[in-house]
């Protein structure tokens, strides 16, 4: 237990401390096209969208951070606060620790605000033995799911990041059949970690039954990054030359979105910094995006800082709608754009 709260502190440690995103963000090869006269005024324009069931008044989740530790509590209030006031939905980090221990309150936080999507967070490597550490059962998952009084339980598929960490759990035979086993029992959605999603993954993940995808591609934070600077520090550097090899690695998340069009709705996450890249994801196809980075320095501050970043955030996608014509969020997901730079030589290579 220990130890997984240790590696919890890690991670906003060195997300907080380091450089652990690529030089390039793919969200600045998407670019929307301007419309002289939209027709339409700003203060009218209508942001809501009704995603998996719930009403949001913007189409954006705030994304599994963190929990499990002590410091969790308090980013998770506040991001649970603001999320509650504006009307955004939250994801919390993996319930690994929660599971052992369920009345943590980094995550039972969440039950004391009226957030409007609930997203719990297990990790897919957890759902099969892994040498002497047991699969999570499906009681452990259901536990975890009424920890937050969830509306979904989000999946994450984290093995670039497991492969990076001497804590890693390598096995995945048998990882599929447990994401659909689970998907007959409650709500399910799956979430990248950072490398993205394939169409081929995105059609398997389909046939299981889960409600939606979350891309989370290359872009944003790199957990082999992540774990490259945590190896340095603790003097594995076998383990930070394999994080530091693979920090790059992924499918970037435009591409991403793109990809996984097959009949879920998508998430789209990974890098996205403001408005416009949630706008950009909408004209992409995705049905909302997702924030995790974004607003983390803003959740270690207060509830008043995350709302700030929220509200800027509405603001900067009412005035990508407002320059590109669009009333309301179905007519933006009609608007066309263009891909330029190493974006589209990803698309242009994966059609041919």
């Amino acid at each position: 237990m220990k130890k997984i709260q240790k590696r919890k502190a890690d991670h906003i440690e060195v997300a907080m401390q380091e450089k652990v995103w690529p030089e390039h963000n793919h969200w600045d090869d998407v670019r929307l096209i301007q419309n002289s006269l939209p027709e339409v005024d700003l203060e009218d324009i209508d942001t809501s969208i009704r995603f998996l069931g719930k009403e949001l008044d913007m189409p954006l989740v705030v994304t599994a951070i963190t929990g499990g530790y002590a410091k969790a509590e308090r980013i998770n209030a506040n991001l649970a606060e603001a999320c509650a006031d504006l009307r955004v939905g939250l994801g919390v980090g993996s319930q690994r620790a929660g599971i052992e221990d369920r009345s943590d309150p980094s995550y039972t936080v969440l039950r004391d605000h009226d957030v409007p999507l609930r997203i719990g967070n297990i990790g897919a490597p957890q759902l099969i033995k892994q040498g002497r550490k047991k699969a999570f059962t499906l009681d452990d998952v259901k536990k975890a799911f009424d920890m937050i009084d969830a509306d979904v339980m989000a999946i994450h598929l984290n093995y670039l990041q497991e492969v990076a960490q001497p804590e890693g759990d390598l096995r995945a035979v048998g990882c599929l059949d447990r994401i659909r086993a689970l998907a007959k029992e409650m709500p399910c959605m799956v979430k990248e970690t950072g490398a993205g999603i394939s169409e081929d993954v995105a059609l398997r993940l389909k046939g299981t039954g889960v409600v939606a995808l979350d891309v989370s591609g290359l872009s944003g934070t790199s957990f082999a990054a992540v774990e490259m600077h945590r190896a340095k520090r603790h003097g594995d550097e076998g383990l930070a030359s394999i994080g530091e090899l693979y920090s790059d690695w992924g499918i970037p998340a435009p591409v991403s979105v793109v990809q996984s069009q097959v009949g879920l709705p998508v998430m789209a996450s990974g890098g996205v910094r403001n408005g416009l890249d949630l706008a950009r994801g909408i004209v992409l196809g995705a049905s909302c995006g997702g924030y995790a980075r974004a607003v983390l320095p803003a959740a270690l501050e207060s509830a008043e800082r995350v709302k700030e970043v929220l509200t800027r955030t509405k603001r900067e996608l009412k005035v990508a709608m407002f320059l590109t014509g669009s009333a309301d969020i179905a007519s933006l997901a009609n608007k066309d754009c263009i891909i330029t730079g190493p974006t589209k030589e990803w698309m242009d290579q994966l059609e041919m």
